[in-house]
């Protein structure tokens, strides 16, 4: 498979109330595909923060977005575009990174979290010069990371309970 430019394309979910930023690397094809984060079917990441923040999953994307900004979750991704293999992170070359102001100037963001090696890594190479806000990293929610069980995934993304209470 050859490597193609994406261009990231959808919107950050964040509105003043937002309190913690999740940040992935770059949308899959799947999730390019059904047009908003966390697209493919055995993605874990919106069971684990629906359970985390003890809601029923939310299903369609504008229950994810009315799920997100209720529990003053901003979602958004590190990269505005790069060269990728098909849904390889490890693929990724000549990165081009979303300007976190975008979310830091309009929100009370009190932390960020990434999910998943490689968005930690693209984080503190491309956003933390400019923020000058750590981000902490989590597992990977992706299929690709089967390793990682449900159980570990629950207990990991229990950090972000604490960053949204006032």
């Amino acid at each position: 498979m050859e490597p193609e430019y994406i261009t990231h394309n959808f919107q950050p979910i964040y509105d003043k109330e937002s309190r913690i930023l999740m940040l992935g690397t770059m949308p899959s094809p799947k999730s390019r595909e059904v047009g908003f984060y966390y697209g493919h079917p055995r993605n874990r990441f919106w069971k684990v923060i629906s359970d985390v923040c003890g809601e029923e999953l939310p299903l369609t994307k504008e229950e994810k977005i009315a799920f997100a900004l209720r529990n003053r979750i901003a979602v958004w991704d590190v990269l505005a575009g790069c060269e990728i293999k098909g849904a390889d992170d490890g693929s990724i070359r000549n990165a081009k990174a979303n300007d976190m102001k975008r979310i830091l100037d309009h929100a009370d963001i009190r932390a960020i979290f990434t999910t998943g090696t490689k968005a930690a890594q693209l984080y503190k190479r491309y956003c933390y010069p400019e923020t000058g806000v750590e981000a902490i990293g989590l597992p990977s929610t992706s299929p690709a990371n089967c390793r990682t069980t449900y159980e570990e995934l629950y207990r990991a993304y229990s950090v972000i309970a604490g960053c949204l209470q006032d």
